[in-house]
């Protein structure tokens, strides 16, 4: 099973690289926005800080190390959070791209998707008639013909230059239930050494569907193929973010919200800001007899080198 925990770690995930500035004013686009929005998140009880950045313009994704350096000093200055950098990137970026900002900043732990798969985000494009940049619309539409890359080659190229070169651990994002199958062959192979984090993914069109059954078959299935060593959390996008989080807790699991997942706080209600994601989960989890970690908590769950020994 997985590794048992006393207390509970909730993960931020700011602004992401899915949503676009038309889908909400509270998504934060620029460094300030984004650096503000952190710190109040990690204040409201985050433990980790999930990022991307954007161009401050424009509000699309960029992998630029220079707009990440804009906010990633002003986080680790103002919160004990722990900051985990994507290597996922946004649609279209190459492997290189998407590890610049990560191989500059060295951070204690970052995203890491465990298999290729169809990304689809054009739903979406039909949402809304007005745009407030001429980029959303086809971007959106864009991923009904995009594959998003994580060979076993982009995979291994990742843990050797962002692993064993920095010092940097990983969240293991597994969006389907094959890609718990290549976690294993790494650590099979000795890559990837426990405790790892795995951060199971529901809701999005190309992966594992949002049944609430998948969240216990993903646990099943990691237990059987992990044992004890691995930790585990959940996140779920969109209206299924908050009822998924909390049916994982209940089995043992650690959470992640934020405006990277979901734009809203209920029904048809928009969020505010990460923050009040964040509130909410904490007072749910709360209530339900759970402790949150502490960022020093979370740091010795996942074995974490520490925030003194990142490049920013």
């Amino acid at each position: 099973m997985a590794r048992k925990n006393d207390k509970i770690i909730i993960t931020c995930a700011i602004t992401g690289g899915v949503h676009t500035p038309t889908m909400s004013d509270a998504l934060p686009i620029t460094p300030d926005q984004i650096a503000q929005q952190s710190i109040e998140a990690a204040e409201a009880g985050a433990s980790i800080i999930h990022l991307h950045a954007r161009d401050p313009e424009t509000g699309k994704p960029t992998p630029d190390p220079a707009v990440f350096m804009q906010f990633l000093p002003r986080i680790k200055q103002s919160t004990d959070a722990v900051v985990n950098i994507t290597t996922g990137g946004g649609l279209g970026m190459t492997v290189e791209q998407r590890l610049a900002a990560p191989l500059k900043a060295e951070p204690e732990l970052c995203s890491l998707n465990m298999g290729s798969m169809n990304f689809a985000l054009h739903p979406l494009a039909n949402k809304y008639k007005e745009w407030k940049h001429d980029w959303e619309k086809p971007f959106l539409e864009a991923s009904d013909d995009f594959i998003f890359r994580n060979t076993f080659r982009d995979i291994a190229y990742i843990l050797k230059h962002l692993g064993e070169g920095c010092g940097t651990r990983f969240e293991h994002e597994c969006y389907d239930v094959g890609h718990l199958y290549n976690l294993a062959h790494f650590v099979d192979q000795g890559l990837i050494k426990p405790p790892f984090l795995v951060q199971s993914i529901f809701g999005i069109l190309g992966g594992i569907g949002a049944d609430v059954e998948n969240v216990s078959f993903m646990k099943q299935t990691a237990d059987r193929l992990f044992g004890d060593d691995y930790v585990w959390s959940v996140l779920a996008a969109g209206r299924y973010q908050m009822p998924f989080i909390t049916h994982a807790a209940l089995l043992g699991g650690h959470v992640r919200v934020g405006l990277e997942d979901s734009l809203n706080i209920g029904k048809g209600q928009l969020a505010k800001s990460n923050a009040e994601q964040v509130s909410k989960i904490r007072k749910i989890l709360e209530e339900l007899g759970h402790g949150i970690a502490t960022p020093a908590e979370a740091r010795e769950m996942l074995a974490l080198k520490g925030g003194d020994r990142v490049a920013f």
